[in-house]
């Protein structure tokens, strides 16, 4: 059941603005580390934050989905309401998951509008050649060996977003730099 929404006359402060902030990119673009850095800096300055890791969705909340497309399109929804809900509730939800697919991303940003809760896409735009080196969790080498298949932007698609709402270029800037350009866009946006 969603919290009543406040009114008119109740007083809200700058913390209890909700909002979803999509981090899209590929594996190992440092989505997460980003999320994770900004998450610390919010909670010090008095905000409600969860991160919703793409990898503990998929252990818990998408359970038994594959990495099909259609499987793929019902994670990212799952997640989209989730982080939905929370920003409609005061949270700002970090959302740092791959998602690769375009219409997949457009229908949360819908949902979002429909509901009149902020929504903040953001493209972790690092390219695959330094994706690969980080490799954090060792999967584009499992590729690589032909271990596994299916991996975003190397054997399966990944469709980055033409015009997000902040493009962050985490390869040419310290992970620090990327959470603070990110703050900053929030800042101007009146969402903290």
């Amino acid at each position: 059941m969603r919290a009543a929404r406040m009114t008119d006359h109740e007083e809200t402060t700058v913390t209890d603005q909700g909002a979803t902030i999509w981090l899209t990119g590929l594996p190992s673009a440092g989505k997460t580390t980003i999320a994770r850095t900004l998450a610390r800096t919010l909670r010090d300055g008095g905000h409600r934050v969860e991160v919703l890791d793409g990898d503990e969705i998929r252990e818990f909340l998408s359970a038994g989905l594959g990495f099909t497309r259609e499987d793929r399109h019902t994670n990212v929804q799952r997640i989209g309401f989730v982080a939905e809900l929370l920003a409609s509730n005061g949270v700002k939800a970090l959302v740092p998951v791959i998602a690769p697919y375009a219409d997949s991303r457009e229908a949360v940003r819908k949902r979002h509008e429909r509901n009149g809760t902020p929504y903040v896409e953001v493209h972790v735009a690092t390219p695959v050649e330094v994706c690969s080196v980080r490799d954090v969790k060792g999967l584009y080498a499992k590729q690589a060996a032909g271990e596994i298949s299916g991996l975003t932007g190397v054997d399966d698609p990944y469709e980055p977003p033409e015009a997000p709402d902040l493009r962050i270029e985490a390869h040419r800037q310290s992970v620090t730099e990327s959470a603070a350009t990110l703050h900053a866009a929030l800042t101007e946006r009146g969402l903290l």
